[in-house]
């Protein structure tokens, strides 16, 4: 296996994958100004996965912003036209020499992330290793069959797909890590992660949020 970048899991879908290059995912809760980020994804306009206060403490000189279209203005205010770059759902995309793909990520059944709106999940190569980051979602039929080397499920229910249906999403795709998100803070309990990995006898899982 190649080198996984060092992965850190502050709360929710904040995820910080350091390798080559500094990326956040969702920043959320940031404690320290930091201010060491290369480039920022973010899946959805929701305060706990676009914050403008915790993308002050780690933005730099020339971060780049990637969102969805209802973030747009807000991304603009903080790093110029210039640093943020749009995306849609099922598209490939490079950014310097970052290289990602965009899924699909929606709620059926539920109104909080209405497949309408064109939010977002990332595939996104770092260091030749690929990182899935399946924003708030349900456990949806598209998404079966994905090939990657990390991936990061929302488990808390409520607002994405709870631990048993994140279970059979992580059983219908392929990835030689699982990492449990999305619980213990905004929805979810604490314990939702450890009742995730009971359910995936076999794999590798990685319980990062305590």
């Amino acid at each position: 296996m190649e080198k996984i970048a060092d992965i850190n899991v502050n709360c929710n879908n904040s995820i910080k994958l350091s390798g080559s290059k500094i990326i956040y995912i969702d920043p959320f809760r940031i404690e320290e100004k930091i201010n060491d980020a290369d480039y920022i994804f973010c899946t959805h306009s929701h305060y706990d996965h676009f914050s403008k206060e915790d993308i002050l403490k780690i933005k730099k000189e020339n971060t780049k912003i990637i969102t969805v279209k209802s973030s747009k203005e807000d991304a603009e205010k903080i790093v110029g036209k210039e640093n943020v770059f749009i995306v849609k759902p099922n598209e490939e995309y490079k950014i310097d020499e970052i290289k990602f793909k965009t899924t699909r990520a929606y709620n059926v059944g539920k109104p909080f992330h209405p497949k309408e709106n064109n939010w977002v999940g990332y595939i996104i190569t770092l260091d030749d290793m690929t990182y899935y980051i399946a924003g708030d979602t349900d456990d949806l039929e598209e998404l079966h069959r994905l090939d990657v080397d990390v991936a990061f499920l929302p488990v808390g229910g409520t607002y994405t797909m709870d631990y048993k249906e994140a279970a059979n999403l992580a059983n219908n795709i392929n990835s030689k890590i699982y990492i449990p998100t999305h619980y213990g803070a905004v929805a979810g309990d604490i314990e939702d992660g450890n009742r995730f990995k009971k359910l995936l006898n076999g794999k590798e899982i990685k319980i990062l949020i305590k």
